[in-house]
């Protein structure tokens, strides 16, 4: 009992400190599979096989009642600590490779998330790439006001020139 009351806590403590958590069906998979996946996210998330009743109970304890219809069959949950674009991609990639692996579902900020969902996240670019767009963005924004500002000085300089010319032609 007091086993069973340690690994709800411990699911639930996982949830409470997760920015996501993503469910799966692992039904098929080698422990060398299940090893592999772990290794694949370990930078972002740590993978856990769990009781069902135990993380119904944990979630329960929570205040989160969506992920329920989820709890059934193999379980393993991924607590995200990292990137959850990082992890939702890593999971659609190693079930490409390992169909016996199906995403469920989750939970990412506040909201449960069908597996459809779970994909989307997958699609979308991680948080590197996103960062490095936006500040392509910025340097581009800031190269155009710069050649803006400099315009009319390039403007004014040629203007003064052409008067010089003129005058020295002129005398």
């Amino acid at each position: 009992m007091a086993n069973k009351e340690a690994s709800v806590a411990e699911i639930a403590e996982g949830f409470r400190t997760s920015s996501a958590v993503l469910l799966t069906e692992y039904r098929g998979l080698t422990v060398a599979q299940l090893k592999q996946l772990r290794g694949n996210i370990r930078d972002n998330a740590s993978y856990a096989v769990v009781k069902n009743t135990l993380a119904k109970r944990a979630f329960n304890e929570a205040g989160v009642t969506e992920l329920d219809a989820l709890l059934n069959g193999p379980t393993a949950i991924a607590f995200v600590h990292g990137d959850p674009v990082s992890v939702a991609k890593a999971l659609r990639d190693f079930a490409k490779a390992n169909t016996q692996l199906v995403v469920k579902g989750g939970y990412f900020d506040g909201a449960a998330l069908s597996a459809a969902d779970v994909q989307k996240l997958a699609d979308l670019e991680t948080r590197e790439v996103l960062l490095a767009k936006l500040a392509g963005a910025f340097k581009a924004s800031l190269f155009g006001a710069a050649y803006l500002f400099n315009a009319p000085l390039a403007q004014a300089v040629r203007t003064v020139d052409a008067l010089r010319q003129k005058n020295e032609s002129a005398n």
